[in-house]
Parts: C-alpha cells; structure tokens; sequence
C-alpha cells in the first residue's frame, strides 16, 4: 500500500500554487448534464474525485475528455441509467447526480453517497427540496430512486443551510417550470461558482451568494465554457504549513475574501499575513505565537475543513485553545493522531483543547479523512525525524499533485510503498 513519507524540520520557502476548488469541482461536472450541447471546465483539480466523476459520466452515456486540469463533457447522448453502486459510492458529492438528473431526465436512481465518514450527514433537506419541486422520492434497496411527472417551481425554506442542499436544489430547479426561491440558503463562494456556470448555460439565477436564490426555470440549458475557482481550502492549508515551518512562502492562485476568517485568526496568534490580488504571502513566522480559540461555522464564518489542520499549527502556539466543531460533531480523530507525535490534546464532545507549545516528533499515523490526512502532513513536516501517514487515499481526494508542490517548496516527502 502507499504511505506518504515525511522527515521533517526542513524550512519551507517559495511559491506554491492553489488549484481549483475541489467543493465547485465536484458540483461543477454534474451540472454539465443540464445542457443540451458540449460543456468545458478550466482549471479543474487533478484529484480521485474528478476522475470518479468523470467516470460516472461516461456510465450515463457522455463523452468526457480531461486533460491539463480541462474537462470537455458533450452530454448529448446521456440516458437515465441507474446508478445504484460502484463509483457513486466512492464520493460523497455523488448526490449532486440526483439533482441534474432530475432535473434533465426528471427521473433518477442514485446509490447513497460514500465519502469521509464525518458523523451524521442527512441528505433530508435535498430530500425536502426534490419533493417541493414535484419529485417522488423513495429509498429502495439502499439508493434512492427520483421520479417525477414534471418538475414546478416552489418556494423551498432549509431547516439547515446547506452547501449541498442549496447547489442540488438550484441543479433540479433551474430547467422547472416557473419560480423557485430558496430560503436560508448557504452563502459559500462554490454556490455561486455554480451559480455561474448555470447562468452562462442560459439559467436564470438571481441571489447566489446571499441567503436568498431565486430561479426562474428555462427550457433548455447550452453549452459554455467555465473557469473554476480556486480552492480557498487549499489555500488556507498552505497558509498554516507556512506558519508552521515557512521562511517565507507565497500561495498564488487564491481569492483573499475567501480565506477572511482564516486570516483573522492567524493575525489574532501574532503571524503576518500579506494580501495581494491573487496571491497571500506569508513572511517568516517569529515565534512564539499565541493560541487562539475557533468554531466552525457556516461561511463566511471560519471553515469546518481548516479546523484540523488549524489544530497542527495550534501545536506550536503558547497557551490554550479551543476548537469548537458546530458543524461535524466527528471530526476530531486527528487529535489522537497528533498526540502520538508529541501534541498535548484533547476532545470533550464538539470540542478540542490543544495545549502547546510542544516539541512533535516523527511517528507512524493514520489520514482518518481528507483534513485529518492535511493536519498530519503539516505536524509531520515541523516534527523532528521521521513521520509515516497511512491511508493517504483520504488526501489525494482533496489535494491536487500535494507532493510535488511541497517538494517545490523544500518539504522532505515522498509517497512510497510499504507492505500491508
């Protein structure tokens, strides 16, 4: 099996470059079986997921090109097979197939979604909206089955804003008949990068961005070509590893505004953060720093998906913190991961206390998810001597070419071979 090998205590300094954003990706190339001629993605991140989907596309029927981060998709000859296992299983962003293909086929069958087990993660409020629309929905054997006469707009209220919930719901509403407004819906950058993408295939979508989307359904949808975002998560990752052992390193490719809340924080533990339009600088960090309490909110409150490896640099502040998950109360499995490395560390239900600073040191963990695997590359490259991850499958899911871009910057990992 592959393992990541880091040695750690080597400085960090130079460029590193944010792909695109793995949370638009995944609803992006979904979205491209709405339209009625070929579609093109730029800039998408080279991960498993994208491949899965790809895959998953071609199952349907379409004609799915991707080469140098470009995705060509014609979905002229897509059908509405049923997709009750295999690849639909691999990812969790899966069930975004619900939504385009209810919305183009107005009938689906999708096997439930896999992915990072992050504790208790409905899909009701889809569920809510697909219903509001005009779908039946049923869970037969273990995949839910869509079917619908015809699809009408509806006034759709979420008990959660979800990221999910709001991009499935925008995916089935934009070719129904008349108006969907959808309350409470989640503010996050990658709605709206879809929101983009739809509106350029002809949608009609007003409010993406705000608590408040309004659709008014068309007749048909064509084909556009789209730019991705880039990955705000990525960005925020390699901003830590940059505090945490950086003489100076530069993330390029990235919007700022996206990363605010990160920002704040790590301004609050005394590290300088320079923005520039498309690039963040961080200068070599003097110690000590200072711990800072966080929870996780919905954006553009600070993200669940940096709280782990928010958790590696915390190893190294003077004091105490306190991370509070409102989001995934099952997303803490990476302290005991970090405390085999030296980490003082705890969890109490939603919350991590991390006391440091302490020294870390080499040792053979395991990536428990996708920001858990982020949180130990980051412990691993400060540690002294020699750290081992495990399953780094859950990595490679989220983080296009990791290896290579760290190595750019003088990081001391290498992806090897060990026996099971």
């Amino acid at each position: 099996m592959d393992v990541f090998k880091v040695n750690g205590g080597h400085r960090l300094k130079g460029t590193i470059k944010v792909s695109g954003a793995k949370n638009s990706a995944v609803a992006l190339i979904p979205a491209a079986i709405l339209a009625d001629s070929p579609v093109t993605i730029e800039g998408l991140p080279e991960i498993l997921d994208v491949w899965t989907l790809k895959a998953l596309l071609e199952e349907i029927g379409g004609s799915v090109t991707f080469e140098n981060g470009d995705m060509h998709i014609d979905p002229t000859h897509m059908t509405d097979m049923p997709l009750p296992n295999g690849n639909v299983k691999k990812l969790r962003a899966s069930y975004y197939l619900m939504g385009a293909m209810l919305g183009r086929f107005k009938q689906a069958v999708i096997g439930l979604p896999g992915g990072c087990y992050l504790g208790p993660r409905p899909i009701d409020q889809h569920i809510k909206g697909f219903e509001a629309l005009g779908a039946k929905v049923t869970n037969e054997h273990g995949a839910i089955y869509l079917r619908a006469e015809k699809l009408v707009g509806a006034k759709i209220y979420l008990d959660v804003s979800s990221v999910g919930a709001t991009i499935n719901i925008m995916l089935a509403a934009v070719l129904a008949e008349g108006q969907t407004t959808i309350e409470n819906a989640a503010k996050e950058p990658e709605i709206i990068d879809v929101a983009t993408l739809l509106t350029s295939m002809g949608a009609n979508i007003k409010g993406a961005g705000t608590n408040v989307i309004r659709i008014n359904g068309v007749e048909t949808l064509h084909g556009t070509t789209h730019t991705i975002i880039p990955d705000r998560i990525e960005a925020g990752t390699y901003m830590l590893l940059a505090a945490a052992i950086g003489d100076g390193v530069t993330i390029d490719n990235v919007i700022p505004m996206h990363v605010d809340s990160l920002t704040a924080k790590m301004r609050e533990m005394d590290i300088k953060v320079i923005e520039e339009e498309e690039r963040i600088i961080i200068p070599k960090t003097e110690r000590p720093i200072k711990a800072v309490d966080v929870k996780t909110l919905v954006y553009p409150g600070f993200p669940t998906d940096l709280q782990q490896p928010f958790a590696a640099l915390l190893t190294q502040a003077e004091g105490t913190a306190v991370i509070t998950d409102t989001i995934y109360s099952a997303r803490f499995k990476h302290i005991a991961e970090l405390n085999r490395m030296g980490a003082n560390g705890k969890v109490e239900g939603r919350t991590s206390i991390i006391t440091g600073p302490t020294p870390l040191t080499g040792a053979t963990v395991t990536a428990t998810d996708l920001r858990a695997g982020a949180a130990l590359i980051i412990a691993g490259l400060v540690a002294k001597g020699e750290t081992i991850i495990h399953d780094i499958h859950h990595i490679e899911r989220g983080y296009s070419h990791i290896v290579e871009k760290l190595v750019n910057i003088g990081a001391h990992i290498e992806k090897i071979e060990v026996d099971e």
